[in-house]
């Protein structure tokens, strides 16, 4: 279901407490397909709507996560969060908003998000954000959830304050895992623990549900402990749910359980091994220190025994004729004391409902509070139109039938993505679950057709397809086929390619890559599968590639074809033309696209190497100094560098390149792509805060929901095309003077722009940028913000004597290009840009 954090598989040793290699680099393509493909797998939700978003761990205590934030890597930003602006969400924000007045009596959440009044111990920004979700679906979604899970909603209501505290802060956590009691010390918000872990564990009954479950094609059924029965709690407790050695010896960190080793006499090189050792031990042996008969084991005293190790407390007995089990279970309880987990059965349905109050199947701590802390901040916004759809799910079983396409797509990804190399019993499963889903695929795509005709107006319903099982399906379709491909069934993969470009509501940023694809068999493999109608061999060679000529033609004539796919299609144009023998004259001429490789430039300068220091082993912190006792800087790590017109002082690589072509007489900025994000913000702020239902969900967002998803594009495909020809045309200055001129003394937060960049600057950029070759630019923004955000060369580069603009990717000795920098190097020199390769070259390392 819905985020829950899912074990990684024990080949990945992601548990393991020691330190984990580096992984290897991933082999880039020859195509940009590859590139595309890898990094659009699951860069937004639609994409990739994963059923188990593993969230940010919150501190057991308030002791613990004081350094709760040193060395975690953020989660991926959910649609909403990406939406929002940058506030402050950190421990010291939280008590700040909490802490602004004492509040008074009788409030309830809403008055205090609306007068800002928390006091600690009585009200919580947690409790009520999720207070928020939870009201804001039931007053405008109620439709989606039963009788039975109504019953649950009210029981949450009527919990004690420090009940719901402690659920909420659970309910941020790792939900699936086990938290030891004596270790959750909200000292500041929960005077008494107990109570309110007993509250959690007490049991409720609930009405009979009228809704029946239905199955959903690819799962045999829903997961076990998701459906609620007859009765329920909030929370689970150890005592009652752990009964294997197994589950309990996942509660010992790697000390407590080095300590049972060695009672029991195993060994292991880590927590892994010592894990498995300890459970091979107990299967073996029947009881701690037996070895031979002895006079106590007559019938009479073993009844006696096992009367005597009878525990009332965890209900487990180790007498002689048992395993090991008991004793292990009962000696780990005495180390980690009681514990609590979540009830899987609400969890799921709060986890349903935080899918639709955040629209999206990701959410973080940061998710429950960014929203209030927004309200609350005072910021200036864009005006728009608020519109908070309630029809994205139409029903119930729209709803569950969403959650569960979810859960096949995790299926599919698990074998294909997760598990190392695929075997053919894995592709056979994605197979089968392809096989499955593929007709209710065929029958709600045909629904989702009618609504687009019929219901929806004019980009109104891109934003709500993607809460659509089919968006799912499609991707599970996509998944397919490929599968088919391996299994060397190329027929009905291009059948099944066909069928998937003939649909026009799903997965736009994916049919570029589905040219290529049925374009590639067209032209090597249709031949021979095909009937000839009569046709020799040769002929039919060149029937099948005049048709893959007509495919990619058709990517390009396509305009949810994006640019980054162009270049390969033109490609294999001008190959297939001159296979075919066609004449010149009626050739496809694409030289003003044609490529340009980057200019490298050679920079030298003066290295600072730092001197080995001694690591925590004893061992010199250098691999490879040499007898100059200086470090060796890793592949892709940061060098340090003097600035020659800074006094020398130590700096980045980018900013010693950059130095260098300042001195040469160019303007410049170490950006890394905040230029071009911050013209495109101010280029296209109208277009971006264009009406369009659905996506402006709150008044306090930055950009609508759908930037980061290839919805925006096509719902706002007569808007973008207009303005890309503006700026064609050269009209980019006076756009950009007018957005500045509104905006900028409010300083409207809007994405992408940084009011730090002086007017007069982005002025003579955009001067010096071709009308055309800015378009372009902005069009690929356009088609792929949340994709393209990454890869844009280091230093951005003008000068306004010449007229010229220039983008410089900064490499040193250790450095190499990502598969998405080659990308954007691509899009810009087939833009008329011109790109430089700067190599740093060190002329003298010195040692500080």
């Amino acid at each position: 279901m819905l985020g829950q954090r899912i074990a990684h598989p024990p080949s990945t040793k992601f548990d393991e407490e020691f330190e984990i290699p580096v992984p290897k680099r991933l082999k880039r393509g020859d195509s940009t397909e590859s590139i595309a493909l890898l990094q659009q797998e699951y860069e937004s939700y639609g994409d990739s709507p994963r059923p188990d978003a593993r969230r940010n761990e919150v501190a057991d205590s308030e002791v613990e996560s004081e350094d709760e934030d040193e060395g975690i890597p953020r989660a991926s930003q959910t649609e909403l969060e990406s939406a929002l602006p940058p506030v402050k969400t950190d421990k010291e924000a939280i008590a700040e908003y909490e802490a602004t007045r004492a509040a008074e009596a009788g409030l309830d959440f809403k008055d205090r998000l609306g007068q800002r009044k928390w006091v600690q111990g009585k009200s919580s920004i947690y409790v009520d954000a999720f207070f928020l979700a939870l009201e804001t679906v039931l007053d405008e979604e109620s439709h989606l959830f039963d009788e039975a899970e109504m019953a649950v909603f009210q029981k949450w209501r009527d919990m004690s304050y420090e009940g719901q505290y402690l659920y909420v802060r659970l309910f941020l956590r790792k939900t699936a895992a086990w938290h030891r009691i004596g270790r959750l010390k909200y000292y500041g918000d929960i005077a008494d623990l107990n109570a309110a872990v007993d509250e959690l564990l007490q049991e409720h009954s609930l009405p009979a549900a009228s809704a029946t479950e239905r199955i959903a094609p690819g799962e045999a059924e829903p997961p076990k402990d998701t459906v609620l029965e007859a009765s329920f709690t909030f929370a689970d407790g150890s005592t009652d749910h752990i009964d294997s050695l197994e589950e309990a010896s996942s509660l010992l960190l790697l000390e407590e359980l080095k300590v049972l080793a060695k009672e029991a006499k195993v060994l292991g090189k880590n927590k892994r091994e010592l894990l498995k050792a300890l459970r091979k031990t107990s299967q073996k042996q029947s009881g701690l220190g037996w070895s031979g008969l002895k006079r106590s084991d007559t019938e009479e005293s073993f009844k006696s025994e096992q009367s005597e190790d009878y525990n009332e407390d965890t209900g487990l007995s180790d007498g002689v004729g048992t395993n090991r089990d008991s004793h292990f279970i009962r000696k780990i309880f005495a180390v980690t004391g009681p514990c609590i987990r979540l009830s899987s059965a609400a969890l799921k349905l709060f986890e349903r409902v935080h899918l639709v109050f955040y629209r999206s199947t990701e959410w973080t701590e940061k998710s429950l509070t960014t929203i209030i802390l927004a309200r609350l901040s005072r910021r200036n916004f864009p005006e728009y139109i608020v519109s908070r759809s309630n029809n994205i799910f139409t029903s119930r079983s729209a709803l569950l039938e969403f959650e569960a396409s979810i859960r096949t797509q995790f299926a599919v990804d698990t074998i294909l993505e997760f598990n190392g190399t695929v075997t053919k019993d894995g592709l056979q499963k994605v197979k089968d679950i392809f096989e499955e889903v593929y007709p209710r695929w065929l029958s709600i795509l045909a629904e989702e057709q009618r609504k687009e005709d019929r219901v929806y107006e004019s980009g109104e319903g891109a934003y709500l397809r993607r809460f659509s099982p089919a968006w799912v399906y499609t991707r599970i379709v996509h998944k397919g086929t490929s599968v088919l491909g391996r299994f060397k069934e190329h027929k009905r993969e291009h059948q099944m390619l066909c069928e998937l470009l003939d649909q026009h509501l799903f997965h736009a940023a994916r049919r570029g890559s589905w040219y290529q694809r049925k374009a590639l068999l067209e032209e090597h493999y249709m031949h021979v599968l095909s009937p000839d109608d009569g046709r020799n061999e040769e002929t039919q060679k060149k029937y099948w590639k005049r048709i893959a000529l007509r495919t990619c033609e058709d990517g390009l004539q396509d305009r949810n074809c994006h640019l980054i796919y162009h270049h390969d299609l033109q490609k294999r144009i001008s190959k297939l033309e001159r296979q075919l023998n066609v004449p010149k004259r009626l050739q496809h001429d694409f030289g003003h696209v044609r490529l340009a490789k980057p200019v490298e430039r050679f920079v030298e300068g003066t290295r600072v190497e730092k001197e080995r220091t001694p690591s925590r082993n004893g061992r010199r912190s250098s691999t490879g100094g040499g007898e100059t006792g200086m470090t060796n800087p890793r592949r892709g790590g940061k060098t340090i560098w003097l600035d020659p017109l800074e006094d020398n002082g130590e700096c980045s690589v980018e900013a010693m390149c950059l130095s260098f072509y300042r001195s040469d007489g160019w303007k410049g900025y170490h950006s890394e792509g905040g230029i071009i994000r911050t013209l495109f913000g101010y280029l296209f702020y109208d277009v971006l805060f264009t009406y369009i239902p659905n996506v402006f969900q709150t008044a306090f967002q930055t950009c609508p929901l759908d930037l980061h998803t290839d919805a925006f594009y096509p719902s706002r495909f007569s808007e973008i095309n207009a303005r890309l020809n503006e700026i064609s045309n050269g009209a980019g200055v006076e756009i950009l003077k007018r957005v500045h001129e509104q905006e900028k003394e409010r300083q409207t937060c809007v994405v992408g722009i940084d009011w730090g960049f002086e007017i007069e600057d982005l002025v003579e950029i955009v001067e010096c940028f071709e009308g055309e070759a800015l378009s372009t630019i902005c069009k690929v923004m356009a088609q792929e913000y949340g994709q393209r955000g990454g890869g844009i060369p280091d230093l951005f580069l003008w000068d306004k004597e010449r007229g010229e603009c220039m983008f410089a990717e900064v490499k040193s000795e250790n450095d190499r290009l990502s598969d998405t920098q080659r990308l954007w190097i691509d899009v810009l020199s087939a833009a008329g840009v011109k790109v430089e390769l700067c190599n740093a070259v060190a002329k003298e390392v010195i040692v500080r």
